[in-house]
């Protein structure tokens, strides 16, 4: 079995770089990388509304699907994060019912996510791709962080500049921008 990390959701912010997307932000329970997911703008919806303790009038789909599995005696034990493939993370449901039956749901990580919040399970990430798409970020609070130059290419730029326009880009919350500097530094690092 893969060594698993505990994830906490930190923010869901607008993606200025696509239209009608925004970005799932999570963190490492017990270090400094985040991994920023993209997500469509209903699923984006989905969490916030769980995480907001927003009441909508009648119950969204992921509501739905909470509903049918509770009065079915079942519950999602936790998410996880399983794979990494052209970019767009999948992961697994782990599903328990009352008589002792478990099922594993292949899903969007979206999805995974806003089921994990209404039922208030954890969410994981296998190591490797935590260790592949992971930002690391040493001191978010720091201080005078100057602005992030979005113009120029990222070859232009030495690793160490790279480096830090990353932390920058972490600190302003463009999470697109980190996930492109990201690579540029992954790459040059083979």
């Amino acid at each position: 079995m893969a060594e698993k990390i505990r994830l906490e959701i930190i923010a869901l912010a607008n993606n200025d770089a696509q239209n009608n997307s925004f970005v799932l932000l999570l963190k490492e329970e017990n270090g400094n990388r985040r991994l920023p997911v993209v997500i469509g703008a209903f699923e984006a919806q989905a969490i916030a509304v769980v995480v907001e303790k927003i009441h909508p009038g009648r119950p969204l789909t992921h509501d739905l699907l909470y509903n049918i599995l509770t009065a079915m005696n079942a519950e999602i034990k936790e998410v996880t994060i399983t794979s990494l493939e052209n970019g767009v993370f999948h992961a697994m449901i782990h599903c328990a019912f009352s008589d002792g039956r478990a099922l594993e749901v292949d899903a969007r990580t979206s999805d995974a996510v806003a089921m994990a919040v209404r039922f208030n399970c954890p969410i994981y990430v296998e190591a490797a791709i935590l260790e592949e798409a992971g930002i690391s970020f040493e001191d978010p609070s720091r201080p005078g962080t100057p602005a992030l130059t979005l113009s120029g290419s990222l070859a232009s730029h030495s690793v160490e500049r790279l480096e830090q326009m990353l932390e920058d880009a972490i600190a302003q919350e463009a999470y697109e921008r980190a996930v492109e500097i990201r690579d540029e530094i992954k790459k040059r690092k083979g």
